[in-house]
């Protein structure tokens, strides 16, 4: 049986709580750990999808957290996430800018978002411009590659 070409990785139907999009499509940030935008890509393997949950910071363009596994559960943009803060340790206010889906609208990742200082923000699409776009096209063969 052939796997489908494209994966949704959103499920914007659901009736968790949204937050208000702070970047309104304003993809800059005037330092280090201002912005992260994250998102959930998939990477297709002979025995099936592998979902990439990555969480990019918006001045430096470096991926500063990431996770990848077989299943799209809240469990999976969590991890990077958590690694994201770990490693960077952002000053509070910092903002996390997803698309809708119910994986970052979910209460387990509010909740770390509030435990950690960092402001949500979310929009229809979590990117919309040319570099996120390759931020998605570069992630995908770097792990394609590995």
């Amino acid at each position: 049986m052939a796997r489908p070409r494209r994966v949704r990785t959103t499920d914007s139907r659901h009736d968790l709580p949204i937050a208000p999009n702070l970047i309104a499509r304003d993809f800059t940030a005037a330092a280090p750990n201002r912005v992260w935008l994250a998102d959930i890509n998939y990477i297709p393997t002979a025995e099936g999808w592998l979902y990439l949950a990555a969480v990019m910071d918006m001045f430096s363009r470096k991926i500063v957290g990431w996770a990848m596994r077989d299943h799209m559960q809240v469990e999976l943009p969590s991890a990077a996430l958590a690694m994201a803060i770990k490693q960077q340790r952002p000053q509070h206010g910092l903002i996390h800018h997803s698309d809708r889906g119910v994986q970052y609208a979910s209460r387990a990742h509010r909740d770390a978002f509030t435990g950690a200082g960092i402001t949500a923000s979310m929009s229809r699409n979590a990117y919309f411009s040319d570099r996120e776009q390759r931020f998605r096209a570069i992630m995908s063969a770097e792990f394609r590659r590995s």
